[in-house]
């Protein structure tokens, strides 16, 4: 009897050039977000929102998929590496994430007539605000007091989703990119992130 000189299967990953354009830009995200996050604010919960610039570009210039992948990224690093993966912060921003990418899948089937980037910006910026506020009033402030804040957060939600609408327009010119005419490129044609599994021997 011999013993079996047979190779175990190894696993392979390599990253697509997919990989690498959105992990770049989950790293500009992650650091304006952290970087954001130092800054004073008057109200909890009421910052600019600056790193929604960033998934704006993404989602005009690669398509929904990977906006929404750049937009997770952002939250969880963001979360693991300030220390509040878990805590009620985190969750307030996984939700308004996820309610400003679900208004954006649905605002990206509109014409472009009628939503360029400030639309969307707008759009995604109240969109997270109301998402926000319903977990706060489902487990932070079981009170009806915190609907009196929607006015204030509505406002700042306006400006700042103006502000970074218009920004991120100005970043698709800067760069030679135009806006689609009908919704957003990626739609139809962008992907997730791929692994690039390959089978070694």
């Amino acid at each position: 009897m011999t013993a079996s000189t047979t190779k175990p299967t190894e696993i392979v990953l390599r990253p697509s050039a997919d990989d690498y354009r959105i992990a770049g830009y989950a790293a500009a995200a992650i650091a304006i977000t952290i970087a954001e996050g130092a800054l004073p604010s008057p109200l909890p919960g009421v910052k600019p929102g600056l790193a929604n610039i960033i998934i704006l570009v993404v989602l005009l210039k690669h398509g929904w998929k990977d906006a929404a992948w750049v937009s997770l990224l952002r939250v969880f690093a963001a979360a693991l590496v300030g220390g509040t993966f878990l805590a009620p912060g985190f969750f307030m921003s996984l939700a308004g994430a996820i309610c400003s990418l679900t208004v954006l899948g649905l605002s990206c089937r509109l014409p472009a007539a009628w939503f360029g980037p400030v639309s969307h910006s707008v759009v995604a910026a109240f969109a997270h605000i109301g998402g926000q506020i319903v977990v706060a009033r489902l487990w932070l402030v079981p009170h009806d007091g915190v609907f009196y804040l929607l006015p204030i957060f509505g406002l700042a939600a306006l400006v700042f989703g103006i502000v970074n609408g218009l920004v991120a327009g100005q970043l698709m010119k800067d760069d030679g990119v135009a806006t689609p005419r009908s919704g957003v490129q990626g739609m139809q044609s962008s992907s997730a992130p791929t692994d690039g599994m390959e089978l070694s021997k």
